[in-house]
């Protein structure tokens, strides 16, 4: 990596049940708080009944009308976690006297997009012969990739991957790759997810992932503990910004991390079921720790995918072993699910902000719930109690998506 220009994090932005910005969300967490509830579904065939929406109204204010009317709802998630992390990143200075617009860009992805306005505005066209005539704006999956590069005049490089719970770390590690290689020098990265409509809670249901927990709220989202039965879909969005580092050291920027690794590898196995020789998420793993240059036991914490279904938990579990060899044993991880939910394309960027967050604090979170734990998933789970007062220098993110995407992130805390 010596060759290649150094990538870190000065700024972050997240929204989801548990909060309506970042620092409240990790508050939420530290004070042990769940961001998912017993939600009506008007299909009793529908099993899960455990959601992670956020109650309160958006607060879209800085959003220019002309950007805000074409937007489904995860795209204006994503433009409150991206203004969150521009202002963060930039309170002292204005992006303009820093950066030329083809300097900087915008990665933000999502699993389903606004899949859920799209069958409103079918439904309204069935009914009526007519309906919101940026329809076709509104389904376009890079519609948040393109207004945060309108409302910050990002001329530089833009994507949307597409790559379900994966995504959100994709668009990290694609960015960090993007400054790396001196394409640009300032890159937004993050992921968002909104699935609330009736049709699209079904479609996931229907596949036997969600919980199916009935009453408990302890055993709804419980990761690698017996008691679970499916992951918790909640909504919400997250994005990094990220500055080549030589830039960010020289205008004083506050920065909060350095991203030193990234590995991402397929399955190629099954739609929703990880692939049982491990191969991908342990190669991803092993591609973003050679890339940072550190072994196993540089590891301070690894955020896990944690899910709380049957076979994510136990095979991450024996990806993990698989992985890191016998100093997994003296790593605490935990899944951060616990609290929020599942983001589905907003997961892994949350996580990250959680990676950081913990690298700050000196704390370890704990995996909530995790009252009755499966023999079978047998490592430092941090089960219930949050761990405050490490040194935690070296982090390392894992997510993985259906379709069999795998992604590992290695964060450091700046020499």
């Amino acid at each position: 990596m010596s060759h290649k220009r150094r990538v870190v994090v000065t700024g972050y932005g997240g929204i989801c049940s548990l909060g309506m910005n970042s620092g409240d969300i990790w508050d939420a967490i530290l004070k042990y708080r769940s961001g998912y509830a017993i939600e009506d579904h008007p299909d009793p065939s529908v099993t899960a009944r455990f959601f992670g929406f956020i109650k309160p109204e958006l607060d879209t204010s800085r959003v220019p009308k002309r950007i805000l009317k074409v937007l489904p709802r995860f795209a204006r998630l994503g433009m409150i976690a991206a203004d969150e992390a521009m202002q963060m990143a930039f309170a002292k200075v204005s992006i303009d006297e820093v950066y030329s617009p083809f300097d900087r860009g915008v990665i933000f992805g999502t699993g389903w997009g606004g899949l859920d306005e799209t069958i409103d505005h079918h439904d309204e066209y069935r009914d009526e012969g007519l309906t919101n005539a940026f329809s076709n704006i509104y389904a376009m999956y890079s519609v948040a990739s393109a207004a945060m590069s309108m409302h910050w005049n990002m001329r530089g490089y833009q994507n949307t991957p597409v790559a379900a719970c994966a995504t959100g770390s994709m668009a990290i590690g694609d960015a960090a790759e993007i400054i790396r290689q001196g394409r640009a020098k300032m890159m937004l990265a993050g992921g968002g997810e909104s699935i609330r409509g009736a049709f699209n809670r079904w479609s996931v249901d229907v596949l036997g992932a969600l919980s199916k927990e009935q009453e408990d709220l302890e055993k709804a989202c419980c990761p690698f503990s017996k008691d679970r039965s499916g992951f918790v879909m909640s909504e919400g969005a997250a994005v990094l910004c990220l500055e080549d580092y030589e830039v960010a050291a020289a205008r004083g920027a506050k920065i909060f991390g350095e991203i030193v690794g990234y590995g991402s590898y397929s399955d190629a196995f099954d739609w929703t079921s990880p692939a049982t020789d491990c191969l991908g998420r342990q190669r991803s793993i092993h591609a973003a720790l050679d890339d940072a240059a550190i072994s196993a036991s540089d590891i301070d914490y690894v955020n896990a995918h944690g899910t709380s279904t049957q076979l994510n938990d136990l095979n991450e579990t024996e990806c993990l072993k698989l992985a890191l060899g016998n100093a997994v044993r003296g790593i605490p991880i935990s899944s951060t699910k616990s609290y929020t939910g599942h983001l589905i394309a907003g997961a892994g960027a949350l996580e990250s902000i959680f990676c950081l967050k913990a690298m700050a604090d000196g704390t370890v979170p704990a995996t909530f719930h995790l009252n009755n734990p499966d023999p079978l998933c047998d490592l430092d789970y941090v089960p219930n109690t949050h761990r405050f007062g490490h040194a935690i220098d070296t982090v390392l993110n894992i997510n993985y998506g259906f379709g069999g995407a795998n992604t590992a992130l290695v964060f450091r805390k700046l020499a």
